[in-house]
């Protein structure tokens, strides 16, 4: 059964809107260090049930986003669960990047689809603190009617997924860093790699201010579209509270399916395959800086809310497992990206910086224990594992 209040769609608030006020409101974006530079601030609002704010450096633009868990968390499955935001990004990242370079290269496409599959690993006892989350090489199908010969369409599309910038978390092994605070004085954290510098100062309720663009162009942004076809997922498991378990060996299974509409904007089809859940469609746009309109979040803002919103679920996951004491949590998330090599014209690989986030628990349990919140989440975290694997995406070509 769902725990807590359904607060997302008791609020009436849109579950995805660019936000009119968000630099009135306090929220900023970090200095440029890359080619864009974005501040994702989370916060829980019921449980599994969070909402986010995403800031560009580069865009000027902010979106308010939000995401919970289904069955299998015990969620209320308002919105799409965090995973889903970076399968999001990273295909509406692919398409940016291939269009981009088929424009620089004067390649003809007629037709074009993407089909992604995101895989991940829970393993081990949360009991005995051996659980681990993990990530595992990303499947990408590219569907395509072009007139390249068979060589020279490989090579394309190796170069245009290689620019992506989402190819900087990818590539290497980055290892995120931290800071701490708790009930408002810093720890230093335990195992986690501190961040160099001193802590933000602690969130307030900024977001109750915030107000969505008044006429919007492209209302909802995020729709159910019904649940996911199965199929079968090796170690995968759906059932109710299934990913509550105190021991745990399975796989994970997020897609998307990527479409260019008629008006320009990218229509992501997200697909759970496992844990089995509910399909969403979700709307993609970049900045008029990056050659959009902005009618929808753009792919950094879905990555860097998708990466946030996985690692916020841990701590719930964590805290509701052994029964502590956790009333309220936020995050402030920076990430540094480069431009795309195709889209942002530099020609080179898509690069990034290690996460930098900031923690902020308001708890009655100890010192130690507060650490080891901040330890088990990152430990846990799918999208931090995303991080720091070295990892390729694999490639298949369909020609339609």
């Amino acid at each position: 059964m769902p725990q807590g209040p359904d607060k997302l769609r008791e609020s009436g608030v849109p579950l995805f809107y660019r936000a009119e006020n968000a630099a009135e409101s306090g929220f900023s974006a970090p200095d440029l260090r890359r080619g864009d530079a974005l501040r994702t601030s989370v916060r829980s609002l019921s449980v599994f049930q969070k909402e986010a704010i995403v800031s560009s450096a580069r865009t000027g633009l902010s979106w308010r986003l939000s995401s919970d868990e289904g069955p299998y968390l015990d969620g209320h499955d308002a919105a799409p669960c965090p995973l889903a935001f970076l399968t999001t990004g990273m295909i509406a990242s692919y398409m940016n990047e291939i269009t981009a370079l088929a424009k620089l290269q004067n390649v003809k496409i007629r037709s074009l689809k993407l089909i992604q599959d995101n895989y991940y690993t829970m393993k081990g006892s949360m009991p005995k603190r051996t659980m681990v989350g993990g990530a595992l090489p990303v499947e990408l199908t590219v569907e395509i009617d072009c007139d390249l010969s068979d060589v020279d369409l490989n090579t394309f599309l190796l170069n245009a997924v290689a620019a992506s910038p989402i190819n900087g978390l990818m590539r290497g092994k980055l290892e995120s860093l931290f800071a701490l605070s708790k009930n408002g004085l810093e720890l230093e954290p335990e195992k986690a790699e501190r961040i160099t510098g001193s802590i933000y100062g602690e969130p307030k309720d900024e977001f109750d201010s915030l107000v969505p663009v008044k006429d919007a162009p492209i209302q909802p942004l995020v729709w159910p579209n019904g649940t996911t076809p199965k199929k079968p997922v090796a170690d995968g498991t759906s059932a109710a509270g299934s990913s509550l378990t105190a021991e745990q060996n399975r796989a994970l299974n997020i897609g998307g399916i990527c479409t260019l509409r008629e008006d320009g904007v990218k229509e992501i089809q997200q697909m759970q395959y496992s844990p089995h859940g509910t399909s969403f469609m979700m709307l993609s746009d970049e900045a008029p800086i990056n050659g959009g309109q902005g009618r929808a979040p753009d792919a950094n803002s879905y990555i860097s809310a998708g990466i946030g919103f996985c690692f916020m679920t841990q701590f719930g996951r964590f805290v509701k497992m052994l029964k502590l004491d956790l009333p309220n949590y936020q995050i402030i998330q920076d990430s540094h990206f480069s431009l795309g090599g195709a889209s942002g014209g530099t020609g080179k690989a898509g690069f990034a910086d290690p996460l930098e986030t900031h923690v902020f628990l308001t708890t009655s349990e100890s010192d130690d224990v507060a650490k080891e919140m901040l330890d088990i989440s990152e430990q846990t975290c799918f999208l931090h594992a995303f991080c720091k694997t070295d990892m390729k995406t694999k490639l298949k070509v369909k020609r339609v």
